[in-house]
Formats: C-alpha cells, sequence, structure tokens
C-alpha cells in the first residue's frame, strides 16, 4: 500500500498538487491498523462509506474463529461484533456445529477495500462460511490454506450434498436476529429453506438470493441507533417481498432465465462502465470519512 502512495507521488510530483482527497480511499483507510478513537459511527451506505470507532472481533472466541487473518478485515460496527457473538453461541448450543467460521468484516476504519469487495464499508457486513465449524483450535497458517464448501450444484440450480438441514438451522438463526437487515445467499439455498422450513416462516423475508454466496452466506445489519448519516438500503425487503417471505415465483428466475446467456444491447454496451466503489477516492466518500481518516 506505501509503494502505491509512492507511485502516485512520483506521477504527479511534490507540488501539492494531489491531496489525500484525490487518491483512492482505499489506499488510506486501508493501511490503517487501528480503529479511529472517534464513538462508533457508520457514515454513508454499504458501498460508499466508513467506519468511526470500529471494535475488532477477537481472533479466537469460545464459538467462533476468525479466518484469513493477512487480510486484517476482522473489525466492525460494535453492534456486528456482538451479533456475531450472539449468534456463533446460539449455533453451537443449538445445531452440530461447534460455533462459526467468520470470514471478511471490515477494515478497522472501513472504507473501500485493497481488493475483493464493493461492500463492507460500514463495519455492518460479515460472511460466514458454509464449512461447518467443528475444530476451533486451528492454527494462523491452516486458516489461510482452509477453504470454505460450496452448498450449491454446478449448474447453480440445485444445492448439493454438502447442503445440511443445519446450514438452515444456522442461517435461520442469523436471520431471526432483530438487527438484521437482510442475508445474501446463493438462490438455490432459499428455494429449499422455502420448500422445507416448518413453523412461523416469516425469518425468510431477510433471506435475498444473489450471485454467489455459495461459499458463505453474507449478514448485513440495519443502521445503527445514533449513525444519522448512515444510509438505509433500499428497496427494503418488505417492499421487494410485498410483504411476504419472498417464496414466491419470482424465485424460479434466478435458476432460469437468469442462466441463460446476456443478450447484449450494442446501445447501452456502450455507456461507460460504472465505477467500483473499490475506486472511490476520499473526495467521493463522506465528507465524516476524512475525520475518521485522521483521527488518532
Amino acid at each position: 500500500m506505501k509503494c502505491k502512495l509512492i507511485i502516485l507521488v512520483l506521477i504527479f510530483g511534490c507540488s501539492a498538487q494531489i491531496t489525500s482527497a484525490q487518491i483512492e480511499a482505499r489506499y488510506l483507510l486501508g493501511q490503517k491498523s487501528e480503529a479511529s478513537k472517534q464513538a462508533p459511527r457508520a457514515y454513508g451506505s454499504y458501498a460508499k462509506g466508513c467506519l468511526a470507532g470500529g471494535e475488532e472481533l477477537e481472533i479466537n472466541g469460545p464459538t467462533w474463529q476468525v479466518m484469513r487473518l493477512s487480510r486484517g478485515r476482522n473489525w466492525g460496527h460494535p453492534n456486528m461484533i456482538a451479533y456475531l457473538k450472539r449468534i456463533s453461541e446460539k449455533v453451537a448450543k443449538e445445531t452440530s456445529w461447534n460455533g462459526l467460521y467468520i470470514g471478511d468484516i471490515s477494515q478497522p476504519r472501513g472504507g473501500p477495500m485493497i481488493s475483493g469487495h464493493a461492500s463492507h464499508q460500514l463495519g455492518l457486513d460479515a460472511d460466514i462460511w458454509m464449512l461447518p465449524a467443528k475444530k476451533l483450535n486451528l492454527s494462523r497458517l491452516k486458516r489461510e490454506k482452509l477453504s470454505s464448501i460450496s452448498i450449491r450444484s454446478n449448474d447453480k440450480k440445485l444445492i448439493n450434498s454438502n447442503w445440511t438441514n443445519d446450514h438452515m438451522k444456522v442461517i435461520k438463526i442469523a436471520a431471526s436476529d432483530q438487527n438484521v437487515d437482510r442475508i445474501f445467499v446463493t438462490a438455490p439455498a432459499k428455494i429449499y429453506m422455502c420448500e422445507n422450513a416448518s413453523g412461523d416462516k416469516k425469518w425468510l423475508q431477510k433471506i435475498r438470493p444473489f450471485w454467489g454466496h455459495n461459499f458463505h452466506f453474507h449478514v448485513r445489519l440495519k443502521c445503527p441507533i445514533g449513525s444519522k448519516v448512515c444510509k438505509i438500503q433500499k428497496p427494503t425487503v418488505n417492499s421487494l417481498s410485498k410483504g411476504g417471505n419472498g417464496c414466491d415465483k419470482t424465485l424460479i428466475w434466478w435458476i432460469t432465465d437468469a442462466l441463460k446467456p446476456a443478450k447484449v444491447n450494442p446501445d447501452t454496451a456502450k455507456k461507460k462502465a460504472r465505477k467500483h466503489p473499490r475506486h472511490f477516492t476520499m473526495a467521493e466518500l463522506p465528507q465524516q470519512c476524512t475525520d475518521v481518516l485522521n483521527s488518532k
């Protein structure tokens, strides 16, 4: 990251023509190894913002382990950290899993990441592996090399033999928490849960089918109380499901028409590609993010 900053200086010179506001935020926020010494706040949107007063999730816990430690993405809003601890304990009590393997949450100060995600910028997103957490004494090296498992068939239409009833129990536990806004998961898993869940199915409204998400499911929490600059995601899950649980015929689109080769419209193809959130500059993020960056 420091090399990137040096290159930028060489390109623009040392005449102060380039400012931190013009540099991609990922190279500035991404080099911070500690949270800002501020009150916890989420500024902006899930894919265009930052995190003040973040909290680090301990890499080892009684019912969880953080994976891919080299990424340094085990920071989040205190609401997220408390949530992960809370549901991992419940998972350990109510399923055959001993807890959860936690993937990326956020950087210490949130914001765009050097690589990967468009979201995960507010400390309110977390990836939870589909691999059942049986061993909670994995070494750092093992956590770098171990991979999760896919619960989706190769043709992207069905769940595969890796899927178990406990996967549904884990996702139900995760979705039933009142702090959750929505959970992204591969469409075949949503379809299976709609067809096989029993009892009250209201929790299924929060389960949203989305591309990928077959090696992990992605939890997104609601904007915290007090974070007035945090932008609520719209449309809401209630709107998307028209007040229901989302278990309707629209789900079939994901395993039929959505999988067909896309037809390219030459008129729209010429339009400028949308800027990936990884490339936002500090000037494009909420103004509070500059204070987060400069905070000790």
